[in-house]
């Protein structure tokens, strides 16, 4: 099975080179595909030198928008590109742990999608309103679908390429997290969680989510579900 890693980055220049050391260090790593989405810091020039170095050597493609449009169209340029089997997303700032890839692997078919729960992790969160908008948006993803899901805007989504390219994403922000659960479900495809560890850090470390966009999530949750019913089948 051929893994390819999506990693959406926007100025992480601090933690980007450690990411992708530790990504390539992972079993079954057919390729890393860097978004930068108009990072103005030295995230630019730090791929730059990753891509020398690991020139010949390692599958790395580096995509750069020349502005900042947002995780969701970073996933979405990511998607477009791929070239593997099944797409895992891993943030740049070093929250998640690509060491952990393996947990995901062993409770994927080829057929379903592996989500890492944070939750299930029983993890401590930097910020309690973002920890209870996660929650809420959980809650309202499971009141629409009848499933019992604990955590859909986890970054740690293992999902076969033939289904990520049938989802058509359009969000640009954070709500991406809602839009794809959202279409997985409407589609029928079976989601599994198993528990992960998370490292949170904090704004003043470059933590990026905000209020608001737990509302742009709620939006989201039940615009794609009116839209759903009809758009999308499991083929």
């Amino acid at each position: 099975m051929k893994l390819s890693v999506i990693i959406p980055t926007y100025n992480e220049g601090k933690t980007i080179e450690k990411i992708i050391d530790k990504v390539f260090l992972q079993k079954n790593i057919y390729e890393v595909i860097i978004v930068n989405d108009g990072s103005n810091d030295d995230t630019q020039q730090k791929l730059k030198s990753i891509a020398e170095r690991l020139l010949n050597s390692k599958n790395l493609k580096i995509i750069a928008h020349k502005k900042n449009l947002g995780k969701g169209a970073a996933i979405k340029t990511g998607i477009e590109n791929v070239e593997g089997d099944a797409i895992i997303i891993q943030d740049a700032d070093l929250e998640y742990n690509p060491e952990e890839y393996s947990l995901l692997l062993k409770k994927y078919t080829g057929q379903n999608v592996v989500y890492g729960s944070r939750v299930l992790g029983n993890n401590q969160h930097a910020y309690k309103r973002t920890y209870l908008g996660n929650i809420t948006l959980t809650w309202i993803s499971n009141v629409l679908f009848e499933t019992n899901l604990t955590d859909i805007y986890t970054c740690y989504k293992l999902i076969p390429v033939k289904i990520a390219k049938k989802l058509n994403l359009c969000s640009h922000g954070f709500e991406i997290e809602a839009e794809i659960t959202v279409k997985l479900l409407s589609m029928g495809v079976k989601i599994t969680e198993v528990p992960i560890t998370f490292n949170p850090r904090h704004y003043e470390e470059g933590k990026k989510i905000k209020a608001i966009d737990a509302l742009k999530g709620i939006s989201a949750l039940l615009y794609y579900k009116l839209l759903s019913s009809k758009k999308y089948k499991t083929s």
